[in-house]
């Protein structure tokens, strides 16, 4: 039904002259591009309109999606933005010199719209910052064995609150599209955690401190004063299930579900603000919604949608520069295959949020495309970069026929209209272990002005 609704939007476009290459970029004077911005909307939609595409305000907890067994309070909230920033938490590394120099954030801060700022996030054994993480070397006194890293490119920690299932094969979570997977969920792994039932931002909090080398100690909750805020958070557990990594998963969970984009351009206009989107940007959406198809699967508020697809995208290890922990065989490579086991998903990806991606320059699962006008230009051309079966690739991934002005006018609406200016407002300003956000080993802290 989407589809003969698209189809029917595209015809009137035709009809009606579509948008005017020459219309005045300046706010506020584009009212028929705000018409057929909005009639896009509605049409890929479905009927539902602006509305299924805002985000909610970072505090209106009552209406931001939760998981029904971890409600979103201030309290978690306050806890888990401190833990999830924390290199106090970095208890269990691999070498002493690791020891609290590394935290959720290290791979995950707010200036690279909570991604990485490289091709390959590196956690622990990482060392440096540089600007905005581009200069995190491994340290000389590890080899590439010992680093926390993953073989995929790490993907941002922004708008979860709209994506059921984590990961880019989606493994962690116990609901929605996992359910009937739990033959998967293989004791001793990570995958485990899904046995505790949450929703995937918290199964991924959860596993994700064990994973990456992080803890909860007695010096963490009563040196540092965290005792206190696990007490406010959890005042409904018992005094044995309070201080523990589940609930510092859920803390960090709950907090990371208020991490929105909702100051974004496009958002200011889904709530009445016209001006707050130029004419390219207006046009670039049109498209995006309409002849380019982005948003057959890049939709809802965060324009993401728990499904996966396969479109032929290089596997991270071969990105031109050095990579750790991924190879040509690596079975992360095989998509949501590495997790459910199916043939029929093998190189099928999770459709990422697209928010705030102006911050990187890596794209794909695997770092391999290298501007977001570069993206766009891979989705005209449907022309894949490794050889995958054409069965499996996904419907959309045809050319697409769009001009060069449509693929600078979708780059600017991706680019400008879906950038939130002020994630910084989400970072604390400071930590309760004086440690340096995100990273504390000693290179870092000089780069980061923290000494």
């Amino acid at each position: 039904m989407r589809k003969l609704h698209m189809l029917f939007f595209l015809s009137s476009l035709l009809l009606f002259g579509a948008c005017k290459k020459d219309a005045d970029d300046s706010p506020g004077t584009n009212t028929e591009l705000d018409n057929q911005l909005e009639s896009a909307l509605n049409s890929i939609s479905e009927g539902e309109g602006l509305d299924f595409f805002k985000f909610p305000d970072s505090d209106d907890y009552a209406n931001i999606p939760q998981d029904p067994n971890n409600p979103i309070t201030a309290e978690k909230v306050q806890l888990g933005k401190l833990l999830f920033h924390e290199t106090a938490l970095g208890i269990n590394p691999e070498q002493a010199v690791g020891l609290k120099t590394y935290s959720c954030a290290s791979c995950h801060f707010a200036s690279a719209g909570f991604q990485a700022g490289r091709w390959q996030g590196v956690g622990e054994g990482g060392v440096g910052f540089g600007h905005n993480g581009e200069a995190r070397e491994r340290g000389s006194l590890y080899s590439g064995d010992q680093l926390d890293v993953q073989p995929l490119r790490t993907p941002s920690a922004m708008n979860t609150a709209f994506q059921e299932v984590m990961l880019w094969n989606g493994q962690f979570g116990a609901t929605g599209v996992n359910e009937g997977t739990e033959y998967a969920w293989t004791i001793g792994t990570p995958i485990e955690n899904n046995n505790l039932g949450f929703m995937g931002t918290e199964i991924q909090a959860i596993a994700g401190l064990k994973v990456h080398r992080m803890g909860i100690d007695d010096e963490l909750l009563d040196n540092l004063g965290y005792r206190a805020l696990f007490d406010a958070a959890f005042s409904d557990k018992t005094i044995e299930t309070r201080y523990t990594r589940v609930t510092a998963g859920l803390a960090i969970a709950a907090y990371e579900r208020t991490i929105m984009a909702n100051q974004a351009p496009f958002q200011k206009w889904l709530k009445g603000e016209k001006s707050a989107m130029g004419a390219s940007e207006k046009r670039g959406a049109v498209l995006f919604f309409t002849q380019a198809k982005c948003g057959n699967c890049h939709t809802g508020p965060a324009l993401s949608e728990t499904d996966f697809h396969a479109l032929g995208m290089a596997d991270l290890h071969s990105c031109p520069e050095t990579v750790f922990q991924a190879g040509e065989n690596s079975a992360a490579n095989l998509g949501r295959a590495q997790f459910t086991g199916l043939d029929e998903d093998k190189y099928k990806f999770k459709t990422p949020q697209l928010y705030n991606l102006k911050d990187s320059k890596f794209f794909g699962h695997g770092s391999s495309i290298r501007s977001l006008k570069a993206v766009v230009e891979y989705y005209n051309d449907a022309v894949t970069e490794i050889s995958i079966p054409a069965e499996q690739l996904a419907e959309d991934f045809v050319p697409l026929n769009l001009t060069s002005q449509d693929i600078e006018d979708i780059t600017a609406f991706m680019a400008e209209s879906l950038y939130d200016p002020n994630l910084a407002r989400y970072q604390p300003e400071s930590l309760p272990s004086g440690g340096c956000i995100p990273v504390s080993d000693p290179l870092s802290m000089t780069q980061l002005g923290c000494n």
